[in-house]
């Protein structure tokens, strides 16, 4: 069982979310914190071209395909119709780290902060019917709230947050 804290970033399309992982990404590394991310995502991706040596072999039925260099690697696995994994399975996968960041998942029984832009596409809030939501962070005033409210591009407060919220120890 992957013991290793998760934090979610939660919120309605164009609010922030990806903007908001790269910075805390980014503040949490320089802190000297390693960082792991998972992304959901909502629709058929693919990381992979199509001609590439192993576009063909997943194309030609490979379960798994890596990709090995030595600056990185990657393993692809196709679902083949299987269910998409849960958040959970995914976690245990990971190498070990400090965090977890979470981008999306947003009914998932971890701690999140809700992400509110005027420009999502929806601004219903999600806090009211999700317990797991610990803060929000908004590019507007939110009034009458009992969570903790953090102005959105308040990188180094919200990964402060994030470090009580998982338990980190201050680095």
């Amino acid at each position: 069982m992957n013991t290793t804290p998760a934090f979610g970033i939660s919120g309605w399309k164009n609010s922030g979310k990806t903007g908001l992982t790269v910075r805390l990404v980014e503040e949490l590394t320089a802190r000297g914190y390693r960082i792991s991310t998972i992304k959901h995502a909502h629709h058929d991706f693919d990381i992979d071209k199509p001609g590439a040596d192993s576009f063909r072999h997943r194309e030609a039925g490979a379960g798994e395909v890596a990709i090995v260099s030595g600056a990185r690697f990657a393993i692809m696995h196709e679902l083949r119709g299987a269910d998409e994994p849960r958040l959970d399975e995914i976690l245990e996968r990971l190498a070990p780290c400090d965090l977890v960041l979470v981008e999306g998942y947003k009914r998932e029984a971890i701690p999140k902060i809700e992400l509110r832009r005027l420009e999502s596409k929806c601004r219903e809030p999600l806090a009211p019917n999700d317990p797991h939501i610990v803060a929000i962070a908004a590019d507007h005033p939110i009034e009458e709230q009992a969570l903790p409210v953090f102005d959105l591009d308040d990188t180094v407060s919200i990964a402060d947050f994030v470090i009580r919220a998982t338990g980190l120890p201050r680095r």
